[in-house]
């Protein structure tokens, strides 16, 4: 089994440049459209224009009244986590919680893509 995760977004290509740019994903596809798939490692995620959901779609906005990914954390796990952090404060995107190492073990850091999608970034080990 693998597992690809949608993000829908009414503006697919700040979305796009935002995971690539910020977060080293690759594109699959050579021009952005309606729906952008895009990879780093295993993690695979499908960017999607919003305003092309069916009406009657769960996450078509005429359906629903919440923000974006409510109730979601998208967790990705990197192999050099200080690296990724530099990254992310070079490209002068607000980190929602700073780099740290939680009681857990692990360290990591959160910040939230341009429509609202809660991330949280963190160390393998």
């Amino acid at each position: 089994m693998t597992m690809r995760l949608e993000l829908f977004t009414s503006n697919i290509e700040q979305t796009v440049n935002f995971y690539k740019n910020v977060l080293g994903f690759k594109s699959l596809k050579s021009s952005i459209s309606t729906y952008q798939p895009i990879q780093n490692g295993q993690v695979v995620l499908g960017i999607g224009l919003i305003e092309n959901l069916g009406n009657d779609h769960y996450f078509n906005p005429n359906q629903i009244d919440i923000q974006y990914g409510f109730g979601v954390e998208i967790v990705l796990e990197v192999e050099d986590i200080k690296f990724i952090y530099n990254k992310v404060k070079m490209a002068d995107i607000e980190i929602e919680s700073e780099l740290k190492k939680q009681p857990w073990g692990l360290t990591d850091f959160r910040l939230v893509d341009p429509n609202g999608y809660y991330i949280r970034v963190t160390s393998k080990k």
